[in-house]
């Protein structure tokens, strides 16, 4: 896989895949080469991971392949940079995270996309848990800030809520 290319890897993929579900296969297990897994195995990615990324596309247009694309690049730039290529065996689970009517501050929300953003970061995500969901979709456009900018702004500021917290208020300022 070329690393100065694998953008171009993953829109033929996503394009690949989003066919097949367009032509109704939903058995998503089935999309994938060896080579396709070792590729998604390389920019951190599982598997139901990508999938979900299909499914919602195909249903509602969103999140977008360039969305796509851009939180691809955040995590396989957080796996190569932050965790040095090794993947963690760590996952959260749906039942780890915040309720749906969580808040932080007054900021509903915020501290379910919060973990599971870290976990997207880490690729703790379990299989039954998206980043950008509909639900996440919501609070981002709410707030005016792109999927891939909030990934980045959690990783900037590390394990401190209050930094993410004021991010949000800024940008939906």
């Amino acid at each position: 896989m070329s690393n100065y290319a694998w953008d171009t890897t993953f829109v033929d993929l996503f394009d690949r895949c989003l066919a097949r579900y367009r032509a109704g296969d939903a058995d998503f297990q089935s999309y994938y080469s060896e080579a396709d897994l070792a590729f998604l195995q390389s920019i951190g990615y599982k598997p139901r991971e990508f999938f979900d990324f299909i499914e919602d596309h195909g249903d509602g247009g969103e999140p977008s392949l360039t969305t796509a694309v851009m939180i691809a690049s955040v995590r396989r730039d957080y796996l190569r940079t932050v965790m040095g290529g090794e993947l963690s065996r760590a996952e959260i689970t749906p039942d780890q995270l915040p309720a749906k009517d969580s808040e932080m501050e007054g900021v509903r929300w915020l501290p379910r996309i919060l973990m599971k953003a870290r976990a997207k970061l880490r690729g703790e995500l379990n299989p039954e848990i998206m980043y950008c969901c509909g639900g996440d979709r919501r609070f981002l456009r709410e707030h005016d800030i792109a999927p891939a900018d909030f990934l980045r702004a959690v990783w900037a500021a590390g394990d401190d809520d209050a930094k993410v917290l004021a991010y949000v208020r800024k940008a939906s300022a």
